[in-house]
């Protein structure tokens, strides 16, 4: 990662001054500042189908941060579903739900707060069903990871202490037209809502979470995908 990075916010207002402590606690990785180095895809973020939105952009220097990249090879995938299951809400509809639920903070979970600033995929709200899907036994971890692989989600850049806030400079706007940034919002949701119903059709004999709670399966497992960018 380069040390002073150019980084964007999308929001449906101007946001000047980011501020340590503000925003959703059930967001991906928690309460922080939730960014991308992709000006395209703040604006897909930033829009509704009624409102335009906005584009922030801001310099961060991260020299001196600790960094955790959830997409890097020493990490799998459930280290990354582990800590959404943490902070965000999740459809428990079975026992089986449950149990896997805690046994995946207990495994793979991360103390994302220990961190200046996280990086890692982002899941979008129909990316999202995946992960649901997963945690209640309907899709191995093998289509999991291949439907994030495929999602072209985007990573996202996550502020989390003050520290981290103190080093951010703001930059400046654009605009982001509904028009056209609620289309490609849409088009992304569509592939994706295409790719769950395709998937949940499939066959698989790889891993159920149930499985992984069966066999005692950790980290260190091989048959578990080390890296969902790649």
């Amino acid at each position: 990662m380069e040390k002073l990075l150019t980084i964007y916010h999308g929001s449906k207002q101007i946001v000047e001054e980011p501020t340590f402590g503000e925003g959703k606690k059930n967001n991906d990785f928690g309460l922080g500042f939730y960014c991308t180095e992709s000006n395209e895809l703040a604006k897909e973020w930033a829009v509704s189908s009624l409102t335009d939105g906005f584009s922030n952009r801001y310099t961060l220097d991260t020299e001196y941060l600790k960094i955790l990249n959830l997409n890097s090879p020493e990490y799998t995938i459930l280290n990354w579903i582990a800590v959404l299951v943490e902070h965000r809400l999740f459809s428990i509809k079975t026992p089986v739900a449950r149990r896997a639920k805690q046994y995946l903070i207990d495994n793979f979970g991360i103390n994302v707060n220990a961190y200046d600033l996280i990086t890692g995929y982002r899941a979008d709200d129909s990316y999202f069903d995946f992960a649901e899907a997963f945690l209640n036994n309907g899709i191995t971890v093998e289509q999991l990871s291949r439907a994030m692989q495929l999602g072209k989600l985007g990573e996202q850049i996550v502020i989390k202490s003050r520290f981290a806030f103190s080093k951010i400079k703001y930059e400046g706007f654009e605009t982001a037209e509904k028009e056209k940034y609620y289309t490609l919002r849409k088009a992304r949701d569509d592939d994706a809502n295409q790719m769950y119903m395709n998937i949940l059709e499939e066959e698989s004999d790889g891993l159920y979470i149930q499985d992984i709670m069966r066999g005692g399966i950790t980290n260190d497992d091989p048959r578990i995908p080390r890296n969902i960018s790649e």
